[in-house]
């Protein structure tokens, strides 16, 4: 599996469309991250940061809002709130899974260490809230924290799911709405709800971030088994190395005999992992056909998302965040 080069085009299309917002997105993430008293802040962040990320989450923020005519500045401080949440997260993410690389780059706690990663992370979440507050409406303050404690909530509930063989996809959905859907669906409702769309529209906004967001992680769980090292930004096979049971691996313990359950019992609950037991955890996902049955339900996301969309003004961006559904999963087409 590995990216067409030619569905990029509907992330560089918004990108492109949003060009001036992104540029002032940008401008206030740099400024908000600097510290006067601690130099390791703006270090730390500005190797996650500056790491080439496409800013799809903040992108979506922003998206929302133009499609639904919002002619003010606040949705820049919205971005750059979801922003922060987000680089917040991968930074506690990547010291709970002792990651060693994230965007095709060595992970801050890697090249600083887990303390600086930790503490820095919270300043970034700190951060996030002080811009939040900032557009003065209520509304968008109570989902972005909310999403802050549903995306915490749902990382500690994999703690104790993704080693579990008892997990099961209703699990593993809760879990993917915690960590990944939670901040998805928040960028797009608080656009909507800064332009002052209607509830039908907001919930739209919601229900298409909620759908993209599993549809992107089902697929970034594919890619670990799947995707080529300069693709994912990762190493293949990290997700099996760090345990965790992710929707292939469950579609293939659903169906498995004695003998492999044995073996999904050995590598992902107890850890013990030999030479060729990827290659043996990849055969097993292939004769049960985990990845086929996985991807079909990333593509029924990506038509959910999509449908969503139905209710929302016609408008190039309203195009382009049906085609950016398309883009996701065209990643394992």
């Amino acid at each position: 599996m590995g990216v067409n080069e030619n569905v990029l085009k509907p992330l560089d299309r918004l990108s492109q469309a949003l060009a001036g917002e992104m540029e002032a997105v940008n401008a206030l993430i740099r400024q908000r991250m600097a510290s006067k008293h601690a130099p390791r802040i703006p270090e730390v962040t500005a190797h996650l940061v500056e790491a080439g990320g496409k800013r799809l989450r903040p992108m979506l923020t922003l998206a929302a809002a133009k499609l639904l005519g919002y002619p003010g500045d606040y949705h820049v401080h919205l971005a750059a709130t979801v922003e922060f949440i987000h680089t917040a997260t991968l930074l506690h993410d990547d010291v709970v899974d002792e990651s060693q690389q994230r965007r095709g780059r060595p992970t801050a706690n890697l090249l600083w260490d887990n303390k600086s990663s930790v503490l820095v992370g919270d300043y970034l979440f700190a951060r996030s809230f002080q811009l939040m507050v900032e557009p003065g409406n209520l509304r968008t303050l109570e989902i972005l924290s909310n999403a802050s404690a549903v995306i915490a909530e749902g990382e500690v509930l994999q703690l104790s799911a993704a080693q579990d063989l008892r997990t099961d996809e209703a699990i593993y959905l809760q879990v993917v709405r915690g960590k990944t859907a939670a901040l998805f669906s928040a960028a797009t409702e608080v656009g909507g709800v800064i332009a002052e769309a209607s509830e039908e529209q907001v919930r739209a906004l919601f229900d298409y971030g909620d759908a993209l967001g599993i549809a992107f992680q089902i697929v970034d769980d594919l890619l670990d088994y799947g995707g080529a090292t300069e693709t994912i930004g990762k190493n293949v096979g990290d997700d099996f190395r760090e345990r965790k049971l992710t929707l292939p691996v469950i579609k293939a313990v659903a169906k498995a005999d004695q003998a492999e359950r044995d073996f999904w019992t050995r590598v992902i609950e107890k850890g013990d992992q030999r030479d060729g037991d990827l290659e043996h955890a990849l055969d097993l996902l292939a004769r049960h056909g985990a990845m086929d049955a996985a991807r079909a339900d990333a593509l029924d996301w990506a038509g959910r998302a999509k449908s969503a969309l139905s209710v929302l003004p016609e408008h190039p961006i309203r195009d382009m965040l049906s085609d950016l559904a398309d883009f996701v999963v065209s990643r394992v087409a």
